[in-house]
């Protein structure tokens, strides 16, 4: 019996552990709920930050205020969100974790990080709608810190992009991208 019983935990320890499940959020908005899965293995600095403003419920309240659309297929493009350039509710800014780093693609559905320059990320953040391989990184090019993924309400998402927006912008790059009615962000919860 004591045999049995050793090689029963044996087997124990010598299994594999079960991965945990990555973590996942609620962003709850006037248009509708998404679900995201953050990379928090693949991605730790940029997910972990973003788990700390939903933890401090630095998202409740603010707006997806930016749709920047393709100008080749108006259905594709990006959603931009967060606290926008806020400092005093901001925590600091982060390292920039590039797609090289990672290993992961700005794809239909991607979370990622806004930024200005490298190092700047604080808690705004963008969801691509439709591959966006631009915003890789590449020789000579950084790009965005993807960090997790759309996994339930990409319909909320599209309806976002779809929201008509002003002809002018914050800068010239944004032109054309300003929500005219910005969507709140009534919560953002772990699940």
């Amino acid at each position: 019996m004591r045999r049995l019983v050793l090689a029963f935990l044996l087997t124990l320890v010598a299994a594999p552990l079960a991965a945990a499940p990555l973590p996942r959020v609620a962003i709850r908005t006037s248009e509708g709920t998404m679900v995201v899965e953050l990379e928090t293995k693949r991605a730790p600095i940029t997910a972990t930050n973003f788990l700390r403003y939903v933890d401090a419920k630095k998202f409740d309240g603010k707006t997806f205020y930016r749709a920047a659309r393709a100008k080749s297929d108006p259905t594709r493009g990006l959603i931009q969100g967060g606290i926008d350039s806020n400092i005093r509710e901001s925590f600091f800014p982060i390292q920039h974790e590039p797609t090289s780093k990672t290993g992961l693609k700005h794809l239909d559905g991607t979370l990622s990080m806004a930024r200005n320059a490298p190092g700047s990320a604080m808690g705004d953040f963008f969801i691509t709608i439709g591959a966006t391989p631009p915003l890789d990184a590449r020789r000579g090019y950084v790009g965005y810190a993807a960090f997790g993924r759309v996994v339930k309400g990409m319909d909320v998402v599209r309806r976002i992009l779809a929201k008509p927006t002003w002809p002018g912008g914050r800068s010239y790059t944004t032109l054309g991208q300003s929500i005219r009615q910005p969507v709140k962000i009534l919560s953002a919860r772990r699940l």
